[in-house]
């Protein structure tokens, strides 16, 4: 959890530079984290409200989701620069080199497959926040709002971090079946994150 130790000024000094990384993906899973502990706080400001006494064990089990999913999400800030790196390595293989097409091969798919994984948690998260859109106290409901437009944000995000990795693959099945589980994930909640902002 090396990433997730950083101070946010070091992170983002970092991910301004040209280090490889943090990039793109570790910045969507921080900004999936994000939106779910946007989520969290709605659960928070509702859970021990008389008003909510008929939807707190609701409220309750949304918050213990929401807390294991920011964790699973922080993880795959790491998760991400680590698959990142032996990316970069990859591509420093002399082209002639004989073992660069498994190299390459093998990296990519390491690489594209955390930005999936990225996308399945936001989409979960998307799914807890419809939650506390619906039940949470009206006084925080705008913070579900925004949790869900950085949870889409997020998605989206690293949906692009698979595409950017799947168009250089040369097994074109693999690629072609990345892409489809990231188009699925896309269509089923984009649409969701856009109904509980709206």
């Amino acid at each position: 959890m090396e990433m997730m130790h950083k101070t946010c000024e070091t992170f983002l000094a970092e991910l301004a530079s040209k280090a490889p990384a943090p990039g793109g993906g570790g910045a969507a899973a921080l900004v999936g984290a994000v939106g779910v502990a946007l989520g969290n706080m709605v659960g928070c400001l509702t859970a021990g409200k008389p008003k909510y006494a008929a939807v707190e064990a609701d409220i309750l089990a949304l918050n213990e989701q929401a807390a294991a999913l920011r964790a699973r999400l922080e993880g795959l800030v790491e998760a991400d620069a680590a698959a990142f790196l032996p990316l970069s390595k990859a591509y420093g293989i002399p082209k002639d080199d004989p073992a660069r097409p498994a190299v390459l091969a093998e990296a990519l798919d390491a690489a594209a497959a955390v930005p999936l994984e990225i996308m399945a948690a936001c989409g979960e998260a998307i799914a807890l926040l419809e939650g506390y859109e619906a039940k949470g106290s009206v006084l925080a409901v705008s913070d579900a709002g925004c949790g869900a437009l950085f949870c889409r944000a997020a998605l989206e995000a690293a949906g692009l971090n698979v595409t950017v990795n799947t168009r250089l693959m040369a097994d074109r099945t693999r690629a072609a079946a990345l892409d489809g589980r990231a188009a699925a994930l896309l269509e089923e909640y984009v649409p969701r994150a856009e109904a509980v902002y709206s």
